[in-house]
Parts: C-alpha cells; sequence; structure tokens
C-alpha cells in the first residue's frame, strides 16, 4: 500500500476514485461536481470514469436527494453531493423522511442504505450566514441515517469509504476550513475507520475534551495550554460519529478524569453537546467533580465580520477548563 501526502480535499478525491473503481454501480451527482466542484473535490473522476458516473444536477436539494434516494433503491452506490451544508434543508424532507424510514416502513423489504449525502460543514473564515453552519444536531434527531464528521485527511478518506460501504444512509459532513490545511500521508488504496467509534487522541487524566471536526484542532491547543499554564492533564476524544455516537468511551474517560468540556461551532441551545451532557450526566453522575462544560456558537445566526467573537476559540474553551478544574 502506497502512502501519498494529501490534504482534505484531496482524499475525498482518493475516496471517490477507489469507490468509482472497484464499485461498476456507484454514481456521483450534484451542482458543478462534472467540472471538479467548488472545492474541486471531485475534479479528474468525469474525465476518469465518464459523464455518465460523474454528473451534474440541476439547483435543487430535494432533487438531488430524492434522485440519489431513487439510485440507491435500484442498487446504485449514490454519493450525492449538497454543495454547502447550509443548503441541506430543502433537501430535509428527503433525508428525514424517505431516506431516514425506507428500510422501517418497507418490514426491510427495499433500502436506501446505499446513498451517501457528502457536504462541506462548518466555519471558514468569511462565510457569514450561509456558507459556515453545522447542522449536524437537526440530524442528530432522526433515526435510520448516520451522521459522520472528519477532522482530518486520513480519517477523512477512511470514514467516507465507511459511509459508503456502510448498510444504512450516510450523512459525511466535510470541513471545508480544513479542505486546504494540513498534509497527511493517506494511503492510496481503499481502507476505512469503523463508524460510531470515537478516537482518544491524547489520554489525560483531569479533563475529557470532546469535539468533532474544526473543534478538535481547537482543543488540542487547549489541551497543551492547560498543561503548560496549569499543569492539567486533558484527555481529547474525537467523536468522529455524531449519530450513532459511541457513548462508552466517552463516558469511560469521564468516570476516569471527573471533568467534561464539549465543545462545537453549532449554536449551544439543541446543539449535540446538549445530548452527550444529558447522556454523561445520566450514567456519571457520581463520578463527576464539576458541572458539565458546553463552550458552543451563540444563539443567532452566524455573524459575518463577528466571527472571531462567535466561534469557540481557545480563550472560551481555556476558561472553561481553569473554571471546571477550580469548580
Amino acid at each position: 500500500m502506497y502512502n501519498f501526502e494529501m490534504n482534505l480535499f484531496q482524499s475525498v478525491t482518493s475516496a471517490l476514485d477507489n469507490t468509482l473503481a472497484s464499485d461498476p454501480t456507484a454514481v456521483i451527482f450534484g451542482e458543478d461536481v462534472a467540472f471538479g466542484g467548488v472545492f474541486r473535490c471531485t475534479v479528474g473522476l468525469r474525465d476518469k470514469y465518464g459523464k455518465d458516473r460523474v454528473f451534474n444536477t440541476p439547483l435543487c436539494e430535494q432533487g438531488i436527494v430524492g434522485f440519489g434516494i431513487g439510485a440507491a433503491v435500484a442498487g446504485a452506490t449514490a454519493i450525492a453531493e449538497i454543495q454547502f451544508a447550509d443548503y441541506i434543508y430543502p433537501a430535509f424532507d428527503q433525508i428525514v423522511n424517505e431516506a431516514a424510514k425506507y428500510r422501517y416502513r418497507s418490514g426491510n423489504l427495499f433500502d436506501c442504505g446505499n446513498l451517501t449525502i457528502r457536504a462541506p460543514w462548518g466555519c471558514v473564515g468569511h462565510g457569514s450566514l450561509y456558507h459556515s453552519q453545522s447542522p449536524e444536531a437537526f440530524f442528530a434527531h432522526c433515526p435510520g441515517i448516520k451522521v459522520v464528521i472528519p477532522r482530518g485527511p486520513v480519517q477523512c478518506k477512511g470514514l467516507l469509504l465507511s459511509c459508503i460501504a456502510d448498510q444504512n444512509p450516510c450523512i459525511f459532513f466535510e470541513p471545508k476550513i480544513l479542505y486546504r490545511a494540513a498534509v497527511e500521508q493517506v494511503p492510496t488504496e481503499a481502507y476505512t475507520i469503523p463508524l460510531s467509534q470515537a478516537e482518544v487522541i491524547q489520554e489525560g487524566s483531569d479533563v475529557t475534551l470532546v469535539a468533532w471536526g474544526t473543534q478538535i484542532h481547537v482543543l488540542r491547543e487547549v489541551a497543551n495550554m492547560a498543561q503548560e499554564k496549569l499543569g492539567v492533564s486533558c484527555e481529547l476524544i474525537d467523536l468522529q460519529t455524531i449519530l450513532p455516537w459511541d457513548t462508552e468511551t466517552v463516558c469511560k474517560s469521564v468516570a476516569k478524569t471527573g471533568r467534561l468540556l464539549i465543545s462545537h461551532e453549532a449554536p449551544i441551545t439543541g446543539g449535540f453537546a446538549a445530548e452527550i451532557s444529558s447522556t454523561v450526566q445520566e450514567e456519571c453522575f457520581l463520578n463527576l467533580e464539576a458541572p458539565i462544560a458546553r463552550v458552543c456558537g451563540y444563539d443567532t445566526p452566524f455573524p459575518h465580520i463577528f466571527e472571531p467573537f462567535y466561534i469557540p476559540d481557545k480563550w472560551k474553551c481555556f476558561d472553561a477548563v481553569k473554571k471546571l478544574i477550580s469548580f
């Protein structure tokens, strides 16, 4: 197996390339994917595999997902791209009422488990209202789908290939600010990383830090700051799969540390941190040394020039760690 230096968008391309090469039923479709997409994630694939397998759609997210459901039910491996996660809402009914319920509704006679929906996700520094959102919590309330968010190129390829192979419809959110960030050594061959399995990136004894996607990199910095400035040992966990999430890894960590901080860019009210907090409180109540902390976006639309004040940056998270320790 050969490794190549890839950034996140190149690891997406590599995963899609592997899939098209190994699965003759695989098709990729969405707005502008034929020429490579706005983030270049599908670049070169139409030329390599033909316009019947990599093709553009009209500007209609409901239609993109509806078509994907039909293609998956008919037996194709359907990979749909929504150009930005912010524009997934017109497809909400198709995802929640059709894709997620197809198998259940038919008593397992039919399913659209071969459907994977990709979408660029999260803040990017200048995206404002309609190019910065993190809508994972909307879909976490919907049994029948899986929701996955990677933190880097190696995880991105392995988790995306797991989503494509998984026999349930999956939503795969890609942190767009990381597309052209650091490169990693990524295998050119296909490989998978198990879904619903969190990864303990750094072991620690005093505080558990939980996040996914871009926020992992923020909390990694916070863990270093806590060690250097406070002598506090942080355990850092990348959730990776939002639905169904890995309660066992998180609760095991909190039982050890007694403290938990969860951070995400999405607004705090009804954000997925609330679900984690609630579960940990039920499972680890007697282990907790301090109230669970959530450091998240505010309950406002995503701002433009005020983005630096909106996002849960390292300073807000570091303050939360200090409060947890001194409680």
